[in-house]
């Protein structure tokens, strides 16, 4: 299969599972300890492939410990942002911002330059965050009554674009891709852990008693969506494959409607299809 075909796949298939996932944290009880959970299973599921893959050389190591220290902030982000807002009000925001600033990153870090079409389709795409954050109808901005969450949100989005970048720029210095998705969800889950066990270990007893379908299912559903973006960065540019992966806010949004019992207004869904056609336009532009 074509190189470019392939990596178009594997981030359609990263946004469904993307979106799944996070449904299966927000709906396994406490989100820090749904998030830890999900990472644990994570590396459990992938912890058989040490034993197939090359070790990391020193230049994969440094990335990784770059890397690291991107997704542990992610990740905190998220989980603030899962705590104080609807999964259709601040999955949007924080994975339809990722893109531009992937982006902007990608340019300035791996010198990978877009075309103008291109960043024409981000420039809707950030219009339509704009969508999803603006306050209800006759509520100013500054008394918008989601301002912390969409706050987090925001700072879950410079998360992603940090470590989208640390990513790309570690699974191309590896000799072998699976390298490198095999060791970063092994190391992701060592820092989220650690911080349940401190601030929610009896909560975390409790999710993964009473809720461990949900935190195995998200873990899975990690591996294949992560893994796929990862090994998609190996194919074609970093910008290209945030934006196929950030197409999930529309299944987040219509799974929070139909799952989570989300508001999904007309205005929410205006701006989730114009989020998705400006994200397509950036991949399709060239």
């Amino acid at each position: 299969m074509n190189p470019a075909a392939l990596a178009i796949i594997l981030g359609l298939f990263s946004a469904v599972t993307l979106a799944a996932a996070n449904m299966s944290v927000k709906m396994g009880g406490d989100i820090l300890a749904g998030r830890a959970i999900l990472s644990a299973s994570a590396a459990a599921m992938v912890l058989p492939g040490v034993f197939f893959v090359p070790l990391p050389d020193a230049r994969v190591w440094g990335a990784l410990a770059i890397a690291i220290p991107a997704h542990f902030a992610y990740q905190l982000c998220l989980v603030r942002a899962l705590q104080r807002g609807e999964l259709s009000l601040v999955f949007p925001i924080m994975r339809g911002a990722a893109p531009l600033l992937t982006g902007l990153f990608a340019f300035a870090v791996l010198r990978e330059a877009l075309s103008p079409l291109a960043w024409f389709g981000l420039a809707i795409a950030a219009a339509a965050v704009a969508a999803f954050a603006w306050p209800p109808k006759g509520v100013k901005l500054p008394a918008h009554p989601d301002r912390a969450a969409l706050g987090w949100a925001a700072a879950t989005g410079v998360g992603i674009a940090l470590y989208n970048v640390a990513d790309a720029r570690g699974v191309r210095l590896a000799a072998e891709p699976f390298t490198y998705i095999v060791w970063i969800f092994l190391l992701d889950c060592i820092c989220i852990v650690l911080t349940a066990l401190v601030f929610r270990r009896r909560e975390m007893g409790e999710t993964l008693a009473l809720h461990w379908k949900f935190g195995a299912a998200a873990g899975a559903l990690s591996v294949f969506s992560y893994g796929s973006a990862v090994y998609a960065f190996s194919l074609i540019e970093a910008a290209k494959v945030s934006a196929l992966r950030e197409t999930s806010v529309l299944f987040a949004a219509l799974m929070g409607s139909l799952f989570l019992g989300d508001s999904f207004g007309r205005r929410r869904l205006i701006a989730a299809a114009a989020l998705a056609a400006g994200l397509m336009l950036m991949e399709f532009a060239g």
